[in-house]
């Protein structure tokens, strides 16, 4: 899930569902659109599952889907996630301090269309 927030300043939030619970992280500029321009996404905390559907004045809905884990270990998680308008594989590498969301060069192919 993407939810797109206008307040404090415009920015998107990626929402991870995990042991019944949304995983977030703040993204000041969005989902890299290229493999070499990683984004901070920013680690928050946990937010409820009633919170996926969630909208008001400054917050909307940007993407839904789920996500598919592909690796994990303590600094880094590989994962694909698969939207409203297709799949794209991600990495979210802890860097110490903060996470960058780095798109992967190698990105799913596409889904046979029914």
């Amino acid at each position: 899930m993407l939810h797109e927030h206008q307040r404090p300043r415009h920015h998107f939030d990626l929402r991870l569902e995990e042991a019944g619970v949304l995983r977030s992280w703040a993204l000041p500029r969005g989902l890299p659109d290229h493999p070499a321009r990683n984004r901070l996404a920013i680690a928050v905390a946990d937010h409820a599952m009633d919170h996926l559907d969630y909208t008001d004045e400054h917050k909307s809905i940007a993407d839904t889907g789920w996500w598919e884990e592909h690796d994990r270990d303590e600094r880094r998680i590989v994962f694909t996630l698969h939207g409203r308008t297709g799949s794209r594989r991600y990495a979210l590498i802890f860097t110490g301090a903060d996470w960058l969301l780095h798109l992967n060069k190698e990105q799913p192919s596409a889904e046979p269309h029914a």
